[in-house]
C-alpha cells in the first residue's frame, strides 16, 4: 500500500450536499404521505358547493330586500332608498355598541366603488340567533331590522342600536361580478 490509498481525502461540501438532500427527501416523503390523512379532513366539493351562491341583485327594487339560505343560514340583501342610505351615514360612530361606519360594512365592486344602496347582512340575530323582521314591517326604532324574540334593534345598515345584541349583524364575504348585477357570497 502506498501512501496515497492509506489517507483519503474527505470533500466535505460533497457530505453536506448529500446530507441536505436526504434530509430533503426525508421531508418530502413525509408530506407525501401526510397529504392524504390531511386531505380527509377537508370538506367535500359539494359541501364546499353549497356554502356560496351567486344572487342576481338588479332586479331587487329601491327599498326592498330579498332573503337567501346558504349552507342554511339566512341572509338580508337589501336595496336601500336615499333616505335609508342618509340615515346610515349620518350616524354618529362614537355613540355605537359596536362602532362601525356605513363605508365599513360594504364591499367595493370591480371597479373599486362602494355600491352604497345595496346592504348584504347575515340575516342572523346576534344575541341568540333569531331571524330579526325586515324593513318596512313598522318595527324597530331606527329603521332597519328588528328581532322580536328579545328586541334587539338594527338600523339601516345593520348596526345594533338598542336591545341584548351584543355586536352588528355580520356582514359575510362576498364580492361583485364583472358588471355588478350580480353578487357570490360565501361562508
Amino acid at each position: 500500500m502506498t501512501d496515497e490509498t492509506i489517507h483519503e481525502t474527505v470533500d466535505e461540501d460533497r457530505r453536506d450536499f448529500i446530507h441536505i438532500a436526504a434530509g430533503a427527501a426525508v421531508v418530502g416523503g413525509a408530506g407525501a404521505l401526510a397529504w392524504p390523512f390531511v386531505a380527509q379532513m377537508l370538506p367535500a366539493m359539494d359541501t364546499r358547493a353549497a356554502s356560496s351562491l351567486e344572487v342576481a341583485v338588479t332586479g331587487i327594487p329601491e327599498g326592498g330586500e330579498i332573503r337567501v339560505l346558504i349552507g342554511g343560514k339566512p341572509f338580508f340583501l337589501r336595496r336601500r332608498t336615499p333616505a335609508e342610505i342618509e340615515s346610515a351615514e349620518a350616524v354618529d360612530v362614537s355613540t355605537l355598541r359596536d362602532p362601525e361606519t356605513d363605508d365599513e360594512r360594504l364591499r367595493p365592486m370591480g371597479d373599486g366603488n362602494l355600491n352604497r344602496a345595496l346592504l348584504i347582512v347575515s340575516g342572523s340575530c346576534t344575541h341568540l340567533g333569531c331571524v330579526p323582521v325586515g324593513p318596512g314591517s313598522n318595527t324597530g326604532d331606527f329603521g332597519g331590522w328588528y328581532c322580536p324574540c328579545h328586541g334587539s334593534h338594527y338600523d339601516t345598515s345593520g348596526r345594533i342600536r338598542k336591545g341584548p345584541a351584543p355586536t352588528n349583524l355580520p356582514v359575510p364575504t362576498y364580492e361583485y361580478n364583472a358588471d355588478g348585477s350580480a353578487v357570490t357570497i360565501s361562508l
